[in-house]
């Protein structure tokens, strides 16, 4: 097979300082190959198709000499319509457009079927332009991460310039071209029966990773990889606290899979947590596991028997695979990174992010507004998803229009930015906790004009009390694989922390 190489000017060692190094370095010529996308142009001018050989990976911009590009828009423009594209039909667009004129005027045509060799290899002559391509592109990062370290970005410090380098990768990577395709039927078959096959033989209702919650599981089969899911709630209803039970439940049910085959945990769970630290999750963690309250722990108002209990509870948890990212405003790019690196050397198997307004898009964008700005990091979130094949919780605010309505369970409008959360994710749910609320509204003696009248105020509100004493609900709103609906769990608000609800002997 004839195969036309992109190539670059050798560099010269002439034993010199490194600033004659860097200097030969510069008056390199940038990787790029005039003979294959001269020999790639005559094929499809010969024969249009040559030009499905590279349709779906190969664009304009991927030529190195400016005329060979236009003229391969031109030529795929007329071909993409259904009409003939060769010498005769082009000339006459071509000189009107004045495409020729700084390759030769219209012997350029006739220099470009004479660089054909054959279509066969047109394929080829494609990966060719398109390998040179990327390179060029790594060529530019790399002198805007020289660039920067210098000084040419000032806004940025040594981290965010990591960060944006690696987003710069990560774009090139993502965008170099569409590397997929069509899978046969057959295959996909194969694929879905592997899924069905391995859930027909798990025990009980969870097919993914289990979250802890038994009618959460029962109703969605556990968190599923790939998904985003998106927790929602106002300011105390226990967004955080639900959060963490789901990511403690699915660490110690990872540690447990491993326990029992006798081998190292083959995956993890993942916090990052924008607002509090990890200590303060932690605390948090083993307050709930070890029942003692958390407020207790924070004053030093524990005994004996409740701190050698929390140091026990402590040694049974630290072997657990659940590790906490901290750091405030992370940028997409640098949880992308923590993610690939975790994924790499623990393996990955569910990220939690609390919560997704305290993130920054990746480093290096500057979006026209917040919508826009979520927008981003909700799809970034869902390529992580995707890349890793993991679930990813993330948690979101609400708006304060809640807070106007009389009945103040949440809805898919109450979310902030809510078009492009709502787009993005595979699952919506909302914590609410109607306890909360009528908490706030117990009665007050001065409201009424005689005792009797806020006895009987009081004692209508303790019935309404004794109702949703402990209770919280978790709305599922959206499920693309599954039923929507509430479903009722535990509230302990003293230790902060979720269980399920025994509706039975209620």
């Amino acid at each position: 097979m004839n195969m036309i190489e992109s190539h670059s000017s050798p560099a010269v060692s002439d034993g010199s300082s490194n600033d004659g190094d860097l200097g030969v370095l510069l008056r390199r010529s940038p990787p790029s190959s005039t003979a294959a996308e001269q020999a790639l142009l005559g094929a499809i001018l010969t024969n249009n198709k040559a030009y499905e050989r590279v349709s779906d990976f190969l664009e304009p911009a991927h030529f190195s000499d400016p005329v060979n590009g236009r003229i391969y828009e031109a030529v795929a423009r007329r071909i993409e319509r259904g009409q003939l594209a060769d010498p005769v039909t082009m000339r006459a667009e071509f000189e009107h457009t004045g495409v020729l004129d700084a390759a030769g005027g219209p012997a350029y045509l006739a220099k470009l079927l004479t660089a054909m060799v054959g279509i066969v290899n047109a394929g080829d002559y494609g990966r060719v332009i398109h390998d040179a391509w990327v390179r060029r592109q790594l060529i530019d990062i790399g002198e805007t991460v020289v660039n920067n370290a210098f000084g040419a970005r000032p806004d940025l410090d040594g981290s965010d310039q990591i960060a944006a380098s690696e987003e710069a990768l990560f774009k090139l990577a993502t965008e170099r071209g569409q590397e997929g395709g069509f899978v046969s039927f057959t295959k996909a078959l194969t694929e879905a029966v592997s899924v069905a096959t391995k859930a027909y033989q798990r025990t009980g209702d969870v097919v993914g990773l289990t979250s802890g919650l038994r009618d959460f599981d029962k109703r969605t089969g556990g968190l599923h990889p790939s998904d985003l899911i998106i927790l929602a709630g106002r300011p105390a209803m226990g967004k955080t606290a639900l959060a963490t039970k789901i990511a403690f439940s699915a660490a110690r049910a990872i540690l447990r899979d491993a326990e029992d085959s006798g081998e190292k945990p083959k995956g993890s769970v993942a916090i990052f947590s924008l607002e509090m630290s990890s200590e303060q999750l932690a605390t948090r963690i083993l307050s709930g596991e070890a029942e003692v309250s958390g407020e207790k722990i924070r004053r030093g108002d524990i005994g004996q028997k409740e701190f050698d209990r929390f140091v026990r509870v402590a040694r049974e948890l630290q072997r657990l695979p659940l590790y906490i990212d901290d750091t405030p405003a992370i940028s997409l790019s640098a949880m992308r990174t923590r993610c690939r690196r975790l994924a790499r050397t623990q393996g990955l198997s569910l990220v939690v992010v609390d919560y997704l307004q305290l993130m920054r898009p990746a480093i290096g964008t500057k979006p026209d507004s917040r919508v826009l700005e979520i927008s981003m990091i909700t799809q970034g979130l869902k390529a992580i998803a995707k890349e890793l094949s993991v679930p990813v919780i993330a948690l979101s605010q609400l708006s304060r229009q809640v807070e106007s309505r009389e009945d103040k369970r949440p809805m898919l409008s109450d979310l902030r930015e809510s078009g492009s959360i709502e787009q993005d994710a595979d699952a919506v749910m909302f914590v609410y906790r109607d306890e909360y609320y009528l908490q706030q509204r117990q009665p007050k003696d001065s409201a009424y004009d005689s005792n009797d009248k806020f006895q009987v105020a009081t004692e209508e509100w303790q019935r309404k009390m004794a109702l949703v004493h402990n209770k919280a609900e978790l709305i599922l709103e959206k499920q693309r694989h599954g039923p929507t609906g509430m479903i009722q769990l535990y509230f302990e608000g003293e230790y902060t922390r979720f269980g399920d609800l025994d509706v039975i002997h209620e």
